[in-house]
């Protein structure tokens, strides 16, 4: 959101934008971003309140861009002092003289995604603390083989502002809610474990009813009963078929990454240089969309000012753009996309995505299972691996079943899907019409950098897929 106000440089003094403006003038593009923030994180382990962290902090950042080449200071401390330091640090890579190329700053937002009241405050520490030891009752009473509970809840609250060299201020508050339930359960035989959680750019309350967490709770008990009776998984080639939601993890980690501005300017992902070209089916649409309310990857602006767009990355197959920054954006010759984000003030903005999804197709997930004479349903992912260069993935499932003439068969273990994201666009047979979003738990990693994302599919068949097992 604009704000028509420069309360937030305030600290910096009365020269602040008069500072700005004469450091950046020689510059191809830049911004002075600030930030505050505070977070709280509460983990219930083994019957009792294991971890309470509560953190706040602020910090500014300022960039100058030259062409290819980016300077960037950053400061805890808000005040006209370091400011000045930052200045003189940005300014040790500008020539001089006139920049080849001005960006012009991003159009004002009017688009408002998210409630701004602070979700570490919005519920008592008290409250939070019996809500875990609740949640913590009620999943062990679920049945006698649950050997071990452990229940988080994690809130953040980031106000930012970002201000430009023609005086341009915008300026954004983001909450952030994250509840989770990891259980294990043993028999005499052996172990399962099961996880399920949620939430969103919203307050907890928004999201903890009870009917929300009981049922949070028993589908982490549900994975981990299966865990009990699963079958080492086998191993080869064979056609997958993919549940909905949060398993578009695959499709964020293996193809996401791929169609990001900057590794494609520096034509070092697999589809670089496939502008406009076949590389799937005319079934698979992909968007990476920030604009849906209270989504955990949404942003009513991104870091550098821009605002969130739904970019069509791929159209019936066809690859028609990539998630861009400012920066990759103006070298590529082509607008920014609202993908320019960072982790915090003391990181340089990226194009990033937000929430990334497949668009649902014409078939009916149980026309697309019984489709299958033999294969792996694969439920649920844990952690993966992804080189962007070549797209090659390696996927663990934590749920997953054998099918059988089109049925879904025996629960398996330590099933990991093995292949190249570019290809596997091209092995995919057929789109369910059953989209949905993960459940709000997402984070990406990037250079270092974290920042909440959300991921979704409809279910999905992908032929001739090699899965790694243990089964002799």
């Amino acid at each position: 959101m604009t704000q028509h106000t420069d309360t937030d440089l305030a600290p910096f003094g009365s020269n602040a934008l008069k500072l700005l403006s004469q450091t950046l003038k020689n510059a191809d593009d830049g911004e002075l971003f600030i930030e505050h923030t505070q977070s709280e994180s509460l983990v219930f382990d083994d019957g009792r309140l294991r971890t309470a962290t509560f953190d706040e902090g602020e910090g500014f950042g300022l960039r100058a861009v030259t062409g290819e080449t980016a300077a960037y200071a950053h400061s805890s401390m808000i005040n006209e002092q370091a400011l000045k330091r930052a200045a003189e640090t940005c300014s040790s890579i500008l020539s001089g003289g006139k920049p080849a190329h001005v960006d012009v700053s991003p159009a004002a937002s009017t688009k408002k995604l998210y409630p701004s009241a602070n979700p570490v405050e919005a519920m008592g520490f008290a409250k939070k603390i019996n809500l875990l030891e609740e949640v913590d009752a009620f999943t062990r009473s679920l049945d006698p083989r649950v050997s071990q509970v452990t229940v988080s809840l994690g809130s953040s609250w980031q106000k930012v502002t970002i201000a430009r060299a023609d005086g341009s201020l915008y300026h954004d508050v983001r909450p952030l809610t994250r509840f989770g339930v990891s259980v294990t359960t043993a028999d005499n035989r052996t172990s399962g474990q099961g996880n399920h959680g949620f939430g969103g750019r919203a307050e907890p309350l928004f999201y903890l009813s009870e009917a929300n967490w009981k049922d949070a709770s028993k589908e982490a008990v549900r994975q981990a009963l299966v865990g009990l009776d699963a079958e080492a998984a086998p191993a080869g080639e064979m056609d997958v078929l993919l549940g909905p939601g949060w398993p578009g993890i695959l499709l964020h980690e293996a193809i996401g990454h791929g169609l990001e501005g900057d590794f494609n300017r520096k034509g070092t992902s697999a589809f670089a240089g496939l502008m406009g070209t076949r590389i799937a089916s005319e079934d698979v649409t992909v968007v990476d969309d920030g604009t849906i309310e209270n989504r955990r990857g949404s942003i009513s602006i991104d870091d550098e000012g821009t605002s969130p767009n739904c970019t069509t990355l791929i159209e019936k197959g066809i690859l028609v753009g990539f998630m861009q920054d400012r920066l990759n954006a103006r070298l590529m010759g082509v607008k920014p996309t609202g993908n320019g984000r960072r982790q915090s003030y003391a990181h340089i903005p990226l194009p990033r995505m937000t929430n990334t999804y497949m668009l649902n197709g014409n078939k009916h997930p149980d026309e697309i299972r019984t489709s299958m004479k033999k294969g792996l349903y694969a439920k649920s992912f844990g952690g993966g691996q992804v080189d962007i260069t070549s797209g090659k993935f390696v996927f663990t499932c934590t749920e997953a079943y054998l099918i059988e003439d089109g049925k879904i068969g025996a629960p398996v273990k330590g099933a990991i899907l093995i292949g190249a994201g570019a290809v596997a666009l091209k092995q995919i047979a057929m789109v369910g019409n059953d989209m949905a979003l993960d459940p709000g738990i997402g984070t990406c990693g990037k250079a270092g950098q974290g920042v909440p994302v959300g991921v979704g599919q409809p279910t999905l068949r992908i032929n001739n897929l090699t899965v790694g097992g243990t089964a002799a």
